[in-house]
């Protein structure tokens, strides 16, 4: 024991023997500085310059700018406004395409061509599978059913809904009960025939007549091309456009709001399609065009 404890007794002297460090002038000696220090000393210095290095890094690490500077460092708020942004780009990209897709359609229809809709495919019959399963109907089920059907069977807002369920999936059921104001009196002279790709129908009237809208609506064309010349198109309820062309002159504007008969252009014998002064007047519901005799007396 006495054996071992002498180097650590040793070794403890050393680190506090004194030792001085001087700084003097190479050509004078002159003395400039001296130090008194011990090994405890200089090691205690190193120590507590290391920690203080240690403290201020995570400082400035944490609580100041220069961070940003720190390769590999992420920030938490660039990285969340980036996901916000990019959420927002991908957003606008949608609608970029949705109104371009609009406008395409839109302008397929003043031009007068049928519009595909990329969604209306045929799926395969999923339903066929089903066929087979029968429904057994309950005692309780049978008297709620009784129950229910009494007492809506004088409730007029219930049967107006259902009737209108039940003639959603038909064109005719569904815009047919609309109330079309006449836009030209006239004769017809040109009907409507998918076959000869003609979309519309064709009325003869007098000169510089009026031209009415058939329904309220929202203005979503109103300018002029080469083919058919000043032409207005109108979008109404459920998805119905009206579309009015080769008139001499336009009265409404992009944006307008027009109520059913008021005045929209001039009857009129512009674009290269004309043969003579009358209306070429179109119906699109649901992006197809239908026939306007079915639905308005000329």
């Amino acid at each position: 024991m006495p054996e071992e404890a002498k180097p650590r007794k040793k070794w403890l002297i050393k680190l506090k023997n004194k030792y001085r460090l001087v700084v003097m002038n190479d050509d004078t000696f002159e003395e400039k500085l001296s130090f008194r220090l011990s090994r405890l000393n200089v090691f205690v210095a190193i120590g507590s310059v290391a920690i203080l290095l240690v403290f201020a890094t995570t400082y400035i690490i944490a609580f100041t700018p220069l961070r940003e500077y720190i390769p590999g460092y992420t920030n938490l708020k660039l990285n969340k406004e980036s996901y916000v942004n990019a959420l927002k780009i991908d957003s606008l990209q949608n609608e970029v395409k949705s109104r371009a897709l609009y406008l395409s359609n839109l302008k397929m229809i003043m031009e007068g061509k049928a519009i595909v809709d990329p969604e209306n495919k045929q799926t395969k019959d999923t339903s066929i599978k089903y066929n087979n399963i029968t429904i057994i109907k309950s005692k309780e089920d049978s008297i709620l059913r009784k129950q229910i059907e009494s007492e809506n069977k004088y409730d007029l807002s219930s049967q107006d809904l259902t009737s209108d369920a039940t003639e959603a999936p038909s064109v005719n059921a569904s815009i047919s009960s609309f109330f079309y104001f006449t836009p030209l009196k006239g004769i017809v002279i040109n009907g409507f025939d998918v076959a000869k790709q003609h979309y519309g129908v064709d009325i003869a009237g007098k000169k510089d007549e009026v031209i009415k809208s058939v329904l309220k609506g929202t203005v979503i064309f109103s300018n002029w091309t080469l083919e058919t010349g000043y032409i207005i198109g109108i979008q109404h309820q459920h998805n119905l456009i009206s579309v009015y062309k080769h008139n001499s002159a336009l009265l409404k504007k992009l944006g307008d709001y027009v109520e059913a008969g008021d005045p929209i252009a001039f009857i009129g014998n512009t674009g290269e399609l004309s043969s003579g002064p009358h209306l070429h007047f179109e119906l699109w519901y649901n992006g197809n065009p239908v026939n306007p005799r079915d639905y308005i007396p000329f």
